[in-house]
């Protein structure tokens, strides 16, 4: 009986477990004076029935399913690509494309390798656009040189190593902080685009191209395309010219327009790269083909390139030249000009661009300073 009463006893003196505890105390809180109620602090577990989710979460899981999709499918379209151009590689004419190899005067070779180094060259002043944009204070010559590397490593690597990770490793190797970096990065991929567009634009809406009927583009959408890539430029231009400001925030992130003039200056030296691009395989191909066409399955192969995600386009500038341009030109000889030119483009101006970065991680190393070299008010 004693013993009873003694557990009787230690059971109305023994705490109450914990969530009931805590259930209690949050309860005692809640209806004090002058106290708000506290809906942020769940105590006890729910037996009510599940909230309907939210719609919005059905967008937040495609957005979370699309980098999965651009992991993993980009890649298994690229390497489906890749091996269906490797399939049909013994239909190629690849002993006449030897022969036409063979053929080339070293002059002409010399002349394509000029117009490939202009091109080069030409590509390393759109970095001086953003120093002059950014005012950041590295040596003019530094700044041409590091985008030179980057578009020799972009070419032949892919726009992910060379265009944007390479380029920022050597501008923080100089001391440039992020957000300049971000910006002349952005401005560089900003000023090729533009003058794609406004010379692949031109010629598209000029009806100068004609694509196969595998391409399910007919001639009227290609012309509506081209009319709007050439929209979206004078858009740009008008932009920096009118907009109030010329700041917006992308993300977070300020994004500044250049003015008029730079604007002028970014489709000058674009239009004028791919011009030389153009030149290089109108050579090549001995003026068997218009100038203006050899330029527009240029620029097709040029945007296929970057859709397919293979390193330097390797297959897809040769399966789009030889199906626009297989009519015209014998297959042998085309694909001789485009091996040529992938040779002298492409693979060349690579030995160079790794001179230079080696040059140029030499130079940041005997020019090191505990300050990095931000952008000038």
């Amino acid at each position: 009986m004693q013993r009873a009463q003694a557990r009787k006893g230690r059971s109305k003196t023994r705490p109450p477990p914990p969530s009931v505890y805590a259930y209690r105390k949050h309860r005692r809180q809640a209806l004090a004076p002058g106290a708000s109620p506290r809906e942020d602090f769940p105590i006890m577990p729910s037996t009510t029935a599940p909230v309907p989710a939210d719609p919005s979460s059905d967008s937040t899981a495609t957005s979370s399913l699309w980098p999965r999709v651009r992991r993993w499918g980009f890649p298994a379209l690229g390497i489906v690509v890749l091996g269906l151009l490797v399939s049909h590689a013994h239909k190629v004419d690849w002993a006449g494309a030897w022969q036409a190899l063979w053929r080339y005067s070293p002059w002409l070779l010399l002349g394509v390798l000029g117009l490939a180094t202009a091109s080069h060259a030409l590509y390393g002043c759109f970095d001086l656009i953003g120093r002059r944009h950014t005012r950041h204070t590295l040596p003019r010559l530094q700044t041409w040189a590091i985008a030179v590397t980057s578009y020799a490593f972009n070419l032949n690597l892919g726009s992910l190593v060379g265009g944007v990770a390479l380029r920022a490793r050597l501008y923080t190797r100089a001391g440039l902080d992020e957000a300049t970096i971000a910006q002349i990065v952005g401005l560089s991929l900003a000023t090729n685009w533009l003058g794609y567009g406004l010379v692949a634009g031109s010629l598209f809406a000029s009806g100068i191209l004609a694509l196969p009927s595998q391409a399910h583009i007919g001639a009227t959408a290609l012309r509506t395309l081209g009319l709007a890539m050439v929209l979206l430029v004078i858009a740009y231009v008008a932009a920096c010219a009118f907009a109030r400001g010329r700041e917006w925030r992308v993300r977070g992130r300020r994004l500044t327009l250049p003015s008029p003039g730079l604007a002028g200056v970014q489709l000058l030296l674009s239009a004028t790269n791919w011009a030389l691009m153009g030149a290089a395989m109108f050579w090549l191909l001995g003026g068997q083909v218009e100038y203006g066409k050899v330029l527009g399955v240029l620029m097709a192969a040029s945007i296929v390139g970057v859709i397919m995600p293979i390193p330097g386009g390797l297959g897809v500038l040769e399966a789009v030249y030889l199906a626009l341009l297989s009519g015209s030109v014998r297959q042998g000889t085309l694909m001789g000009a485009v091996l040529a030119y992938r040779a002298l483009y492409y693979f060349l101006p690579l030995a160079g661009g790794m001179v230079l970065y080696l040059l140029l991680e030499k130079y940041a190393a005997a020019h090191a300073g505990p300050d990095p070299a931000p952008a000038a008010e």
